[in-house]
């Protein structure tokens, strides 16, 4: 790949709008329309959590999507295509929720179609971006780049979370159809002009000669340790990252009496905080070198550890009552969040050109998966163990508690996973260097 070739910051900001734009409407759906169902309209926590579930079950298809890349198909039309989709469906989703006030089947069967609509949408938009991303930025921006682009991701959500918390209020399902119809339209606008253009600077050439079988190039990623580790560690780490996902606006609502737009804000202070973690990593890590205690993966580790505390707190916080620094607590949450997925979305980026050349897009796809099946499980899981654990302790405290724990033990083994990528990712150089020391003997005894 020639060097003009590259995207240049300008072109890298340009996709994390497009980035931004998709958060904004996925925020809407996993955050707002979810407490809605749960707390307005007294509905088990399963059924939003059934309906996330299904929209992250049908991005496993995002390895195709991203082999259908490396076979040199244009990533424009799929970051457009998918951004049309989840707009649609965002509103959809507001407006099955709304139907689910008078007739609540015919309003579970439009939320399937929204959900559906929402998880193909976004995962054909978003695989696409990241091997946009991975394949034409330079390999010395692509740390920073993939830092880049999620803070602005973030950046979508929190200012979304905070807008729509302002607008909600006072609260109506006219109001609620109004609000995410606006976002919708708006963030649908704002991608098809950042994405406008950026391609064409460094525009994919299709692969030469016979084409391998999805299965085959599949199968070949697959077989690289390290991308088949990192995918787990992204599974366990994201599995932990989204059980609360569902969860937390009902816990605030219920626990702490908060009403739509200030629990909603809250979900906007949040990723306010996962925007500062992310920096705070993007900032630290350079300052202190690639060193120990300056490499991705030690900062993953390091928000790993900082996730599980701030979880262990929430759950002390829901038996201390009203009187517990809530606010304080769900920041702390974001910003130990941020610091992980920083680091974890950098050493993403520097592994995605590893292994295999031309299998970018179906290794990114892999892990995109990986992602997407544990954010279902995850969200789902998160409102089922709740509900479960509601009915067996009576307690609702205790419900919300038991999900927070079990997070903050599968945070913990996610930094597990960690250092064992850490230490493989070591080996091939270290071996290159003993094999490079061999050689340097040999010569020596031959008098070279």
């Amino acid at each position: 790949m020639n060097p003009q070739r590259h995207l240049t910051w300008p072109g890298i900001i340009r996709l994390g709008l497009v980035q931004t734009a998709l958060g904004a409407i996925v925020v809407l759906t996993t955050s707002t329309i979810n407490r809605v169902m749960v707390v307005e309209l007294a509905l088990p926590a399963m059924l939003p959590g059934a309906l996330v579930a299904w929209h992250y079950t049908l991005q496993v298809l995002r390895p195709r999507w991203g082999f259908g890349t490396d076979m040199g198909k244009r990533s424009t039309p799929w970051i457009i295509g998918g951004m049309a989709l989840l707009a649609v469906g965002g509103f959809l989703a507001s407006a099955a929720t709304a139907l689910m006030a008078a007739a609540l089947w015919a309003g579970i069967v439009l939320g399937i179609i929204a959900f559906t609509l929402i998880g193909v949408g976004a995962g054909a938009c978003g695989t696409s971006l990241l091997v946009l991303l991975a394949r034409r930025v330079a390999p010395e921006r692509r740390a920073p780049a993939a830092t880049i682009v999620w803070l602005m991701m973030i950046a979508g959500f929190a200012a979304t979370a905070v807008t729509a918390g302002k607008l909600l209020d006072p609260f109506s399902y006219g109001r609620l159809m109004a609000v995410a119809a606006g976002i919708s339209v708006i963030a649908f606008i704002v991608a098809c002009l950042a994405i406008a253009g950026v391609e064409g600077e460094a525009s994919a050439q299709p692969q030469k000669g016979p084409r391998p079988p999805f299965a085959e190039a599949l199968a070949e990623v697959m077989s690289e340790p390290r991308a088949r580790l990192f995918a787990i560690f992204i599974f366990v780490s994201m599995l932990a990252y989204a059980a609360q996902d569902l969860i937390l606006e009902p816990f605030a609502g219920s626990i702490f009496a908060m009403t739509p737009g200030a629990s909603t804000r809250l979900s906007g202070i949040q990723h306010g905080g996962v925007l500062a973690g992310m920096i705070l990593a993007a900032l630290t890590g350079p300052i202190l070198g690639k060193g120990r205690y300056g490499s991705p993966v030690a900062w993953t580790i390091c928000g790993c550890f900082l996730s599980a505390a701030a979880l262990v707190a929430l759950a002390v916080g829901g038996a201390s009552g009203p009187g517990w620094p809530i606010t304080a607590n769900v920041l702390a949450l974001g910003v130990a969040n941020g610091v992980y997925a920083g680091a974890a979305i950098a050493s993403m980026m520097q592994l995605a050109a590893s292994g295999a050349q031309g299998r970018e897009g179906t290794r990114m796809g892999v892990w995109g998966a990986a992602q997407a099946v544990a954010f279902g499980i995850g969200g789902f899981a998160g409102t089922v163990a709740a509900d479960v654990a509601k009915s067996i302790s009576g307690s609702t405290v205790t419900a919300y508690a038991s999900v927070f724990i079990g997070e903050a033990i599968l945070f913990v083994a996610a930094a597990a996973l960690a250092a064992r990528v850490a230490r493989l990712e070591a080996g091939p150089a270290a071996n290159a260097a003993r094999v490079l020391a061999d050689d340097e003997a040999l010569a020596m005894a031959a008098g070279r």
